[in-house]
This record gives structure tokens, sequence and C-alpha cells, in this order.
């Protein structure tokens, strides 16, 4: 694959006002780690996708078998950030109008008339976790769509807009199977990451287990608000991306197709359907995020590579052959990132 690399040379941040709030995000990310492991041992990838997310304002898929504080580290986020948090148990009886709300008749005590209310759902949160999310049938999973795309939701008719910032980040078990609901691609498209949360290494385990069987009392610093999650995405977005790393980002995606001309053999032979454009977008939001917090106000092709994984294990969709031969979406994003290469640049 050819790149141009004459155009644009990377530009930074220019006004005052951004670079003060850049400099608060990497601080503040700084501050929320440090909270966070006043409970949570270890996992510091997963912590990092999880902040990434909430910096950019997308949702996530946490996968993991159980014992690994998948819902810990969500709810402890909410904590540390003061945010507002439910927790939604998905059953194969939960209905939509168990997570969006629903009109229930109230009555006046001192008149006695009677009128439709709305009352709200626990999806009127910050930040919601949908715990165990492919244990409730499809018509269920789709009444998050709408919140976590346009952040509001419809009941009979009528629109209510969620408050900001809003978040989702899902649960899945990979294991006991059975009985489950695999979320369509329409929905595992709207999660940004697909973030894998393993077992720690034995002197980190060995931690967990001294630290949780004693008596614990935390008390959480919010060195960041929900007003300043709302700045730091509209600022992430003013991080400059020069042409070719963005090029970049959407040749990984679309070399991920089966469908194209240029198309890999291996993708060819393992692989149904690709990433979409949602995929290009993410590895850029996620790129900014990146770069900001390690303190560049420019987008590096190392950015995108260090985010292929969690952004395109969820899109990338195998075929039979894929699954026979026991070949993971994560190995073929590894091929796909030996495929395409780094352009020779100064970036």
């Amino acid at each position: 694959m050819d790149f141009d690399l004459t155009p644009d040379e990377p530009k930074d941040l220019e006004a005052p006002d951004d670079i003060a709030l850049a400099d608060k995000l990497k601080t503040g990310r700084e501050d929320i780690l440090a909270e966070l492991h006043k409970l949570i041992i270890g996992q510091e990838d997963v912590i990092e996708q999880t902040l990434l997310t909430l910096f950019v304002g997308g949702n996530s898929l946490i996968v993991g078998v159980p014992g690994l504080a998948k819902t810990l580290l969500v709810q402890t986020m909410a904590q540390v950030l003061d945010l507002k948090f439910s927790r939604i148990q998905f059953t194969p009886d939960l209905m939509p109008s168990d997570i969006t709300g629903t009109d229930i008749i109230q009555e006046d005590v001192k008149t006695g008339n009677r009128k439709m209310i709305f009352a709200p759902g626990p999806v009127f949160t910050n930040i919601l976790l949908a715990d165990e999310i492919n244990r409730t049938p499809p018509k269920t999973q789709s009444a998050l769509l709408e919140a976590m795309q346009e952040h509001r939701v419809t009941v009979q008719g009528r629109t209510y807009q969620l408050d900001e910032p809003f978040f989702v980040f899902a649960t899945q078990n990979p294991i006991e199977l059975e009985g489950t609901y695999p979320l369509p691609e329409a929905q595992l498209d709207r999660f940004m990451f697909h973030i894998v949360i393993r077992h720690p290494p034995e002197e980190e385990e060995l931690e967990v287990v001294r630290t949780t069987t004693v008596v614990q009392r935390h008390q959480f610093e919010h060195a960041v608000t929900g007003a300043d999650l709302v700045a730091f995405q509209e600022l992430i977005r003013k991080v400059p991306v020069t042409e070719v790393v963005m090029r970049y980002a959407l040749t990984l995606v679309r070399t991920s197709r089966s469908d194209d001309t240029d198309t890999p053999e291996f993708i060819k032979k393992w692989v149904a359907y690709g990433a979409s454009v949602r995929a290009a977008q993410y590895l850029i939001l996620g790129g900014k995020v990146r770069a900001v917090t390690q303190g560049r106000y420019h987008v590096s092709f190392d950015d995108i590579r260090a985010l292929a994984h969690p952004v395109l294990r969820h899109r990338i969709l195998l075929n039979f052959h894929a699954e026979s031969e026991g070949v993971t979406s994560d190995q073929i994003i590894e091929q796909l990132l030996d495929a395409v290469p780094v352009p020779t640049s100064q970036m």
C-alpha cells in the first residue's frame, strides 16, 4: 500500500485554553488512575481502554470470565468521577420498558384525578452497566441502541434526552453460552472497544486475595467531574490528525474487508465481513486521546496500531473456515497490522 507522505506536517493545538484543557486531561487521567488503584489491582490495559472510552464519549463491551472485577471496575469508575451509576442485570425476561422506563397512572391525593406520568428507567443515569447483555433477547438489547447512539430514548412516541455525560459499558461472559442471545452486528458496531479482561499474573492475584479479605474503607477524591468529561470530549475532536495517519487508519479498516480487489489472501480465506467505517472513526478518536494523555497534541501511527485490537476484534466477523481452524479475530488483526506496514515518515 503506497502512501503520499508529502501532505501537511502535524500541527499542534494552538489555542491557550485548549492547551490548558489538554494538560488538565493528562493530569486528570493520572489522578483517576491513582484513585482507581486504591481498589483495583493491576488490569492496566483494561483501565486504560475504559478511560479512553470516557474521554472520547463512547461505549465499550467488556468480556471476561466471572470474578475478574468487570462490574467493580465500572462501579468504582463512577464513584471516582462522582457520576450517577445504574446497573441492569440482563435476564431472558427483561423487557425494553425495564430499561427505558414507562408511563404509569398517578392519582392526585387531593383531587382524586388520575393522569399518566413517565417513570424514568435505569437508563437515565451517567454510567450504565449492562451486565451480561447477551442473556436477554434482541428486542430488549435493541432498547439500548437509541440511548447509545443519540443519548435519548423514545417511549410512547415521546422523546426524552439523557443527561450528559452518558456512557454504556456492557459485559459478557465468554463461557456458559447456552441460552444466550449474541448481540446483532449493528449493536456490536456501536461499541467503541471490545475490551478483553483476563486473569492477572500470580503476584497481582495474590494481592487481590490479600486486599479483599480484610476490612476496606476507601474514600475517593473527585479530580475530574462530569462537566470536565464533556469538555474533554469536545477538546479531543480539535486534536489535529495528518492525512497520512488518517489514510493509514482507513487502510487498516478497508483491508479487513473480503470484497476488495486488493484484499490479502488470509482475509479472503477467514473473514466473512470486515470492519465498518465506525472502526476508522474510533481508531482516530482513540488515537487522539492516547496522544493527549501522553503529552502530544497530534496523532501518530503508533497510536492507531495500539488501538487496533480493541477497535477491530468485534468488527471482524470470521467465517466457518476460521472457526473450524481455531483462528481468532486477534490473530487476524496481527496479520492485518503486518499486511499494512507503517509508512516511512517522521510521525
